[in-house]
């Protein structure tokens, strides 16, 4: 199989899975325990600690460990908002962010909170000019993505985090997309509070990380019980996942640079043959360093992306239209109708991301079928005869 939805998931390293296996077998210690053998599991939670702070360029104790993305992003606003309760009761985020994050505040919203979703420009951008406008005395936290999961659209963080910061309101961002994709130092960008998830970056699933700054450490517990995680977490440690993450995050750490100039390279290539030789098909989101070094997402006109990928994965391709969390949605991508598509375009468009082992020749082929893909089911479409017909053929 041709692999090309590492957005939604990446394949895990053997060097991951190696690193991981005694912490099933002979390691198998509670580490709340006292006894030795207690001790090489919590020796390995500091270790997998620091290669996650390494990779953050932040200190140890700034990181805890989650089940994941959505856990990561559930904690950081129904936990800050709480925190926050005699400021004020609004919060701000983008109309583009990942169900994890838009789901968590229209809970909140029922719970009686304000939020104010920021629309974005055509090619995903929000500005910090646009946060900043919205900020109000009432406002307690700003929630914006580091890097859109559907159109690849990497937002101006670092400048939104210097505007809340200035204006006193705690800045959470869902880096999930860009974690171990893009140099990110919340320190430095003024980030109060850190998504991020193991499977993304060839690690294990169930298993994410938040990210607490120092304006953040007072947070509470999402999940209440044990003292784990100095008493921000409660529950046994998942002690292999989190060594796999701490060695998926050392690994991603040596690698990140030379990944991202690859990656990039290869997709300015794939978006050029897709635009050069399948007509009527739209590049959505930004370009060159705005966008992630792996992400393409294209509209084929007249082409529904269900049929494309069902067609795609019969020739042994895996692709997508957007996000997996809303996979089996009827429902045009809420992403591309933020940006400006009509209903049929947020029906037409399919993504494509790439890992650290995607060929040139796995593009070639992948190019290939989707043009013969595309030119089929137009073949059959009505609405492409007619547009042809009104368009002159053109």
């Amino acid at each position: 199989m041709i692999y090309l939805d590492n957005a939604a998931t990446t394949r895990m390293k053997p060097a991951v899975l190696e690193e991981m296996m005694p912490y099933f077998t002979e390691n198998f210690g509670n580490p709340s325990a006292v006894y030795s053998l207690a001790n090489k599991s919590k020796f390995a939670i500091d270790r997998a600690r620091d290669q996650v702070a390494a990779l953050l360029n932040t200190r140890a104790e700034r990181i805890f460990f989650t089940s994941g993305g959505s856990e990561s992003d559930n904690w950081a606003i129904t936990e800050t908002v709480r925190m926050m309760a005699s400021k004020g009761r609004h919060v701000i985020t983008t109309a583009i962010e990942h169900p994890a994050v838009l789901n968590t505040c229209r809970a909140l919203e029922l719970e009686g909170y304000e939020v104010t979703y920021l629309p974005v420009n055509d090619q995903g951008f929000v500005t910090a000019e646009q946060v900043e406008d919205a900020i109000r005395e009432d406002t307690v936290l700003v929630s914006v993505m580091f890097a859109n999961n559907e159109i690849g659209t990497i937002e101006p963080v670092a400048k939104i985090g210097e505007v809340c910061q200035r204006k006193n309101v705690l800045f959470h961002t869902d880096a999930v997309q860009a974690f171990g994709q893009l140099p990110i130092d919340p320190e430095q960008m003024h980030i109060d509070l850190l998504s991020a998830s193991g499977h993304k970056i060839y690690g294990p699933k169930g298993i994410g990380v938040l990210y607490l700054g120092p304006r953040a450490s007072k947070i509470r517990s999402l999940i209440h019980g044990g003292s784990q995680e100095r008493g921000k977490r409660a529950g046994t440690e998942n002690i292999p996942a989190i060594v796999g993450l701490g060695k998926a995050c050392e690994m991603a750490r040596e690698t990140l640079f030379q990944r991202m100039e690859r990656e990039s390279s290869l997709r300015d290539y794939m978006k050029e043959k897709i635009l050069e030789t399948i007509p009527h098909t739209k590049w959505h989101g930004s370009d060159g360093e705005r966008r992630l070094p792996g992400n393409l997402n294209f509209g084929f006109r007249f082409a529904e992306a269900e049929s494309v990928l069902i067609l795609l994965d019969q020739r042994g391709i895996a692709a997508s239209s957007g996000s997996a969390c809303t996979a089996g949605s009827i429902d045009p991508s809420h992403v591309l109708m933020a940006i400006g598509a009509d209903e049929d375009e947020g029906r037409e468009s399919i993504r494509l991301t790439l890992s650290d082992e995607t060929t040139k020749e796995e593009l070639d082929e992948c190019a290939k079928q989707l043009k013969d893909i595309v030119t089929m089911l137009r073949s059959h479409s009505l609405l492409y005869e007619d547009f042809l017909n009104r368009s002159g053929g053109e």
